[in-house]
């Protein structure tokens, strides 16, 4: 008993330990362990079971015992390189839904396209997580080996031999969009490209390059660093300047910046001109819809995260190229090329 501060006595409330999770449950100690640490080794029935007796108790596992005991912590961590681009709330999403499935929790890092400060979170995290998830990374591939070296490690839209990695292969549906602007008599096509060390990046300026050539297309590329869209908004003047009849953005917050630089030049779209964007987060929100490369954001948190708890429990890693493809989405964006308008 305890008295509190008027002198009363009060009793003083004990938490639930595992053995009594354990005895309501009908399981073993190590049954309750396992269905917080390891709960792909039991069956789903049980997992629910001992978890419904535990949130009936008020049972919390004790993560700092845990660690102790068993080396591990209960934590992995996600860095992306901007926490701002909706192209990252689904994958984080996904992400922390499978890490809850899997009774962990998810440290979330924001490099903020800095390769500095993504080693800075590194360095944070690395002695509180069991594994690494990095998407996007910009740091080179040197510091990656290293970190990979000392913890499981996943990477997403980073392409390096002998690390398990998730890749959205946009380079097909840049190409249906290069086919769409050619067949509505585009001829001269704008890239606005994205951080030269982004591997999504180089893929979606190959894909241009390669399928603009196979049709006889100009393409010029103007950069917007960092993706953003004030830099896709102050794209505008130097793509209206060059000529050109459309432009392919690097991603969909680009395209939107780039959609109100037009607009604030009088530039009518799809009238006078056409855009088109890469990721499908934002494509049924702009004025007008936006014709985008739909890439599969919250299938690669998911998939990453469930290669990621393979390594952790000892399963393969390394030379693992998960590939994700991705489609054209046609909206309202894009139309015929004016002079095509014109002569008809």
């Amino acid at each position: 008993m305890k008295r509190d501060s008027d002198g009363r006595e009060r009793r003083l409330e004990i938490a639930p330990t595992i053995s009594q999770v354990a005895k309501v449950s009908g399981v073993s100690r190590a049954t309750v362990s396992r269905a917080f640490t390891r709960p792909e080794m039991l069956s789903e029935g049980t997992v629910r079971r001992v978890k419904a007796v535990a949130d009936k108790l008020g049972y919390v596992p004790n993560q700092v015992a845990r660690a102790l005991s068993t080396g591990r912590h209960g934590n992995v961590a996600l860095i992306v390189s901007d926490v701002a681009n909706p192209f990252f709330p689904p994958l984080i999403r996904a992400a922390q839904l499978h890490a809850d499935r899997a009774g962990l929790c998810v440290f979330l890092g924001n490099s903020d396209e800095d390769p500095a400060r993504e080693e800075l979170l590194l360095g944070r995290f690395i002695g509180q997580v069991e594994g690494l998830v990095l998407a996007s990374s910009r740091l080179d591939e040197a510091q990656i080996r290293i970190y990979a070296a000392r913890r499981p490690l996943v990477l997403i839209n980073r392409d390096i031999e002998g690390i398990t990695r998730v890749l959205i292969d946009t380079a097909p549906g840049v190409a249906a969009a290069i086919a769409h602007l050619a067949e509505l008599g585009h001829r001269h096509i704008a890239y606005v490209s994205g951080p030269t060390t982004s591997w999504s990046n180089q893929q979606r300026r190959n894909a241009v390059r390669k399928e603009a050539a196979k049709r006889g297309l100009k393409v010029i590329a103007i950069p917007a660093r960092p993706p953003s869209y004030d830099t896709g908004r102050l794209a505008a003047v130097p793509i209206v300047a060059s000529g050109v009849t459309a432009a392919i953005a690097f991603d969909d917050l680009v395209a939107q910046g780039l959609l109100a630089g037009l607009a604030a030049l009088d530039v009518d779209v799809p009238r006078s001109f056409s855009v088109v964007g890469c990721d499908d987060v934002l494509g049924e929100t702009t004025y007008p819809q936006l014709t985008t490369v739909s890439a599969r954001c919250a299938d690669a948190g998911d998939v990453a995260v469930g290669l990621l708890l393979s390594q952790m429990n000892g399963g393969a890693s390394g030379e693992i190229r998960h590939k994700l493809n991705s489609h054209l989405v046609v909206r309202a964006s894009t139309g015929p090329a004016p002079a095509k308008r014109k002569s008809r």
